[in-house]
């Protein structure tokens, strides 16, 4: 039985296939964004060198669907993430990332929470977690889990919620599943 808490090994062998360790079958790109949509963390090794792969695969996953117009990254914020490397700010940057998708989960979470609380017998919508995995995906990719233990304002006690940050919240859902109804079609 696959342990659901360690990442999923995935081994590259020198073809340039990927080889699922779990289940001994070759996977694709896609398989493997299946994997993170539902919820897993994986690795992936080159087998002869044992070096990381990880981060390059994920960002070629993320650059596949960019490309074929499923787009969650404008291009301001791609044109800020090239400049980035060039900058002194590179250091602050994953911090900052980081501290910004935990905050966003964190008000997805709330969000969630409190439309649960209003209507307990309402369904769960769906996509929410496959959308907070993407995001926790996306976030490793960029960050290379650098912020996962910062404990900056994402981490303190939660203020109270007003009406404001509720309507903003709900408008962040509501731009969400358009996202994902695109995604469907």
């Amino acid at each position: 039985m696959a342990d659901k808490e360690k990442p999923l090994l995935i081994k590259r062998y020198a073809s340039r296939r990927l080889y699922n360790t779990e289940t001994s079958d070759y996977v694709t790109l896609e398989d493997i964004s299946g994997f993170i949509r539902d919820g897993r963390d994986v690795q992936i090794v080159d087998l002869k060198s044992g070096d990381d792969l990880t981060r390059q695969y994920l960002l070629q996953i993320v650059a596949e669907h960019e490309s074929r117009g499923e787009s969650v990254l404008p291009i301001n914020v791609l044109t800020d993430l090239v400049r980035s490397y060039t900058t002194q700010a590179t250091s602050a940057v994953p911090q900052f990332l980081a501290a910004s998708f935990e905050m966003f989960r964190e008000s997805q979470s709330k969000w969630a929470d409190s439309m649960s609380q209003m209507n307990p017998m309402m369904p769960k919508i769906p996509g929410l977690e496959a959308m907070q995995a993407q995001q926790e995906a996306f976030l490793k990719a960029m960050t290379g889990n650098v912020g996962a233990n910062w404990s900056g304002p994402g981490k303190e006690e939660p203020a109270a919620e007003s009406e404001e940050d509720l309507a903003a919240i709900k408008k962040q859902l509501a731009e969400l599943q358009q996202k994902l109804s695109k995604m469907d079609k």
